[in-house]
């Protein structure tokens, strides 16, 4: 089979045993099979050696493919060291790389909307299998070894506070505010205003839910916008996890907005999943079946993109294996109840799923995926000359969400 040769020289530890769909047994790697790779359908042969990033990935969804003496977490890791695997047709989309990244990234407001409705307005009960208690859908902050993921999520919220310099009767505005969790959190923390903005409707719904009974609907206001829709000035801009879906051909735009919607003293923190090893292509799995439209960047081709726009890189931080622990507990929470997802869909999602949970934890875990949290300002001056105040802000921060101190409060 070309299909085995092909995997012969990506498996460069370990081994694993493929059997073919006619039954026949391929020995695969240098070392002894620990797991087996069967394979049910003969057409399988083909697609795999054609397109096996693709392919690989519905057969798995479809029960195509099924793994023996092990999950797909172990075969992943197996398979993570070595040669990328781009079978037949990588080449060409190697060459053809340029004009795809454009086409793919390409993200008027129409398709922008269709992109987010695609993943985001699933079933909130969905998302509530396996995230934290404040539906934070980004990479936690894991300060300390053994954190809860909540306390990680809740971590994550005051690192992102202290970066902002926020101030009473600010105003803030919130790119991609998800089911509204940061916003609140600055409002209840930091005694500020903030707009958040969204193209999921079902995030919407949830977040105007969630600041009406959290009694903050008169210094929280969510809104169904796109990011290049806004008007107005801001003391602080802040966005999480919503820059992957902005698309290369957009960045200029998207700075030059934060630019244009941020005071002349003003602070903004974008915080984004990146990519270790300069620009690159969106892995295509990922891109039909989870993320339409969505792209992991470099530093390389952001911080220019920033400087263009005229303003000032303040801060940069990168965030290492913070979202391959963050992956970790979504994937475990998730398999968990997973008979929960298959009756709110079906059991070919729970695998579509349980496929983009691990194979997100692997590309942060072993191939270079990262996460960059970049403040920005207009003038020079705008933040302190030194990091001390992130520190000191999130001992704060952290003192004042603590139960002891709460308790205090109340009694």
């Amino acid at each position: 089979m070309l299909l085995a040769r092909l995997l012969n020289a990506a498996l460069t530890r370990g081994g694993l045993t493929l059997v073919d769909a006619r039954g026949k047994t391929h020995r695969i790697g240098p070392g002894a099979p620990t797991l087996t790779l069967r394979l049910h359908d003969t057409a399988l042969h083909r697609q795999l050696f054609l397109t096996p990033r693709l392919s690989f990935g519905e057969a798995y969804m479809d029960g195509r493919l099924t793994i023996e003496g092990g999950s797909l977490y172990d075969l992943l890791v197996l398979l993570s060291d070595g040669v990328s695997v781009d079978g037949l047709v990588g080449p060409v989309r190697d060459r053809l790389a340029p004009l795809l990244r454009y086409v793919e990234q390409r993200n008027p407001l129409q398709r922008a909307r269709s992109n987010v409705a695609h993943h985001y307005d699933l079933s909130r009960r969905l998302y509530e299998l396996f995230l934290d208690r404040d539906l934070q859908y980004s990479c936690a902050y894991f300060a300390k070894p053994g954190m809860s993921l909540d306390d990680a999520q809740l971590a994550k919220k005051r690192h992102i506070a202290a970066k902002l310099l926020l101030h009473p009767g600010h105003h803030v505005l919130d790119i991609g505010c998800g089911w509204g969790g940061m916003a609140l959190y600055l409002a209840k923390h930091a005694g500020v205003r903030v707009t958040g903005i969204t193209l999921s409707t079902e995030q919407l719904a949830v977040a105007r839910e969630r600041a009406e009974s959290a009694g903050l609907s008169d210094r929280v206001r969510f809104e169904l916008c796109d990011y290049r829709a806004v008007t107005g000035r801001f003391d602080r801009i802040v966005s999480v996890g919503m820059f992957e879906h902005v698309g290369a051909p957009h960045y200029r735009t998207f700075f030059d907005t934060v630019r244009d919607r941020l005071a002349e003293d003003g602070v903004a923190l974008l915080h984004s999943i990146g990519r270790s090893e300069g620009p690159g292509t969106t892995n295509p799995w990922f891109r039909k079946y989870i993320f339409p439209g969505g792209y992991s960047p470099a530093l390389s081709e952001v911080i220019p993109c920033i400087e263009r726009a005229g303003m000032w890189t303040t801060d940069v931080e990168i965030l290492r294996l913070h979202y391959a622990e963050t992956l970790r507990h979504w994937r475990e929470r998730f398999l968990a109840r997973r008979e929960e997802a298959a009756t709110l869909y079906d059991e070919r999602f729970v695998r579509m799923w349980e496929f983009y949970l691990a194979g997100a934890e692997i590309a942060f875990r072993h191939q270079g995926h990262m996460v960059m949290q970049i403040q920005m300002a207009r003038a020079v001056g705008a933040a302190p000359l030194t990091r001390d105040y992130m520190l000191e802000t999130e001992r704060s921060l952290a003192d004042a969400d603590s139960p002891s101190r709460r308790d205090r409060a109340s009694a």
